[in-house]
């Protein structure tokens, strides 16, 4: 009788799997996961912007890859950066229209990835699926 695999080691190998689907599909793009990430925390955002500082704490990165990521998108086209009007130390990121494009670009890609994920499941199951995550997520907390 064989033994089953570990949950956690088919959830790291699903991961791993969408994770070179994704780098994959970004690298045609020269983009990556961590400035993707960005350019969705910006698109999200109410006014498209946010302070370097806030995409630090919510990607958890080191204040020089968050500097160097908006960088890269800068010379990419995909944001711009200035000073906050009312405290010039503070550096400002805002997602341009080629960024937004890029993002509902990635969105579909994202989603073309998930319908492949849970192809083989029934719609009830996709359902029981979704709430599982979700409970094995919130117990991680």
């Amino acid at each position: 009788m064989t033994r089953p695999d570990p949950c956690s080691f088919l959830i790291k190998q699903i991961h791993d799997e969408l994770e070179k689907r994704a780098n994959n599909s970004l690298r045609e793009k020269d983009l990556t996961l961590a400035q993707m990430g960005a350019l969705f925390e910006l698109k999200s955002s109410p006014e498209k912007q946010k302070p370097l500082k806030e995409l630090e704490r919510l990607l958890h990165i080191a204040q020089s890859t968050a500097a160097g990521i908006a960088v890269r998108l800068e010379q990419k086209g995909f944001v711009e950066s200035f000073g906050d009007t009312n405290d010039r130390r503070i550096k400002m990121i805002r997602i341009t229209p080629a960024g937004e494009e890029c993002c509902q670009q990635a969105e579909k890609h994202m989603h073309e990835t998930e319908s492949l994920l849970l192809s083989k499941l029934t719609e009830t199951e996709k359902l029981i699926f979704s709430d599982l995550l979700k409970k094995i997520f919130d117990s991680l907390k």
